[in-house]
């Protein structure tokens, strides 16, 4: 949720001469619609059962996977991701994330909701995020986040 996983996870990959994967856009192509259409024309269900049958085939260890925020919490899909990648936490405070994304279009779990509401949703996942075997200071800039995290996905 605007922690900047898409590009980092980008960034790394092209570094690292690897696939990138980024879970929301293979729901949507899956799908055949955006995630903001699946949420209102099905619901929030449905777009995680795309999420959980997408996931186990991104898994790679020669693979980036940018992972949607709220995947991670699902017990069973945070198993599943610990077993087989190394996990990164873009750690970025509620604020940076709100300025960057409050105003963007398509985004279902903050369309309608108050900064408060959002900051509420995004404490609740915080703790699984912390799970993470890395974290890292994901409010600089795009490129610093991604060279820290390519080293810590090389080590």
């Amino acid at each position: 949720m605007g922690a900047g996983k898409t590009l980092v996870g980008a960034l790394v990959a092209q570094r690292a001469k690897a696939a990138f994967f980024d879970l929301d856009h293979l729901v949507e192509d899956r799908a055949g619609m955006s995630v903001a259409e699946i949420f209102a024309t099905h619901s929030e269900e449905a777009f995680r059962a795309f999420e959980k049958e997408t996931l186990p085939g991104l898994l790679r260890p020669d693979a980036v996977v940018a992972l949607g925020g709220g995947v991670v919490m699902d017990d069973e899909n945070w198993r599943l991701i610990s077993d087989r990648a190394t996990t990164v936490y873009l750690e970025v405070p509620f604020e940076t994330i709100w300025r960057r994304i409050h105003h963007l279009p398509g985004r279902p779990l903050i369309a309608n909701r108050t900064a408060a509401e959002v900051e509420a949703l995004f404490e609740r996942r915080r703790g699984r995020y912390e799970e993470s075997d890395h974290r890292v200071d994901g409010a600089r800039e795009a490129g610093e986040v991604a060279a820290e995290v390519l080293k810590l996905w090389s080590a």
